[in-house]
């Protein structure tokens, strides 16, 4: 009878732990994705577990979910609009400017907090190799709920219970990271034009490489760093972390 007891207690325990974690309970992070969003996948020949890819851009405050489809291209599956994000358009410097960072980072499983302050979050990953060769400092820059923000990306709580879901069906489906590609704005020709002569704009200008990649192949591109530059498309798939004169990869694809 007193196992029976105890075994009854470490179940209550540990019961809410797995549900958060893992699915199946009753928390924000377990919450089944609606009908809708299924059927919206249904229509545009997605499915729940596909691989994901998110881009953010901040003038348009807009934050995409990309979902990989038959063929191994990826569609478009919803747009949503940022409820907050603080600073203005350029890269994140250091601890304490406030600035939502710009560029591409890389989200494990290990960086989805589902008892975040926030409501839910998962954590960008900066400062990524680009921006500790740039000397740039900061930590637990998120994408999360409640819509406040002092650096990060804020939505409101019903959108990040979406975006979370869809990523962590990812996650069971098999994808080990997907990629978050952060900018200030369309970056199109006429949009580069408009900032020529900007502080940043050699530094856009690197970053529209990787989103001219993604636009012409719907593909997310291999990233390194090299030379304190953003490089894609890294040819091999041996990990050249810290070998000299060879990239730092941030990211082989899309991690499925």
């Amino acid at each position: 009878m007193r196992r029976f007891v105890l075994a009854i207690m470490m179940t209550l325990i540990t019961a809410p732990l797995s549900s958060c974690l893992y699915g199946g309970g009753s928390s924000p992070a377990s919450k089944p994705l609606s009908k809708a969003v299924v059927a919206e996948m249904g229509l545009k020949g997605l499915k729940p577990g596909n691989p994901v890819f998110v881009r953010i851009f901040k003038e348009d405050s807009q934050l995409e979910i990309w979902m990989r489809g038959n063929g191994g291209t990826y569609k478009k599956l919803k747009s949503y609009s940022i409820c907050n994000w603080s600073g203005k358009l350029g890269p994140k410097l250091k601890t304490g400017d406030k600035q939502a960072p710009e560029g591409f980072y890389v989200i494990r499983p290990s960086q989805l907090n589902p008892r975040s302050s926030y409501h839910l979050a998962f954590n960008l990953g900066f400062p990524n190799p680009y921006d500790k060769a740039h000397q740039r400092t900061g930590a637990h820059l998120m994408v999360h709920g409640d819509c406040k923000s002092a650096g990060c990306y804020a939505m409101t709580d019903a959108q990040i219970e979406e975006i979370y879901g869809i990523v962590r069906e990812a996650y069971r489906g098999g994808q080990r990271y997907f990629q978050v590609h952060a900018f200030p704005f369309r970056m199109t020709e006429m949009n580069m034009l408009r900032y020529q002569g900007h502080r940043w704009y050699s530094f856009w200008r690197n970053l529209k490489e990787g989103y001219d990649r993604f636009e012409l192949t719907h593909k997310p591109p291999s990233i390194g760093v090299l030379d304190q530059r953003y490089v894609f498309d890294i040819p091999g798939e041996a990990d050249l972390s810290g070998a000299i004169g060879k990239p730092v990869v941030i990211a082989k694809g899309s991690g499925a």
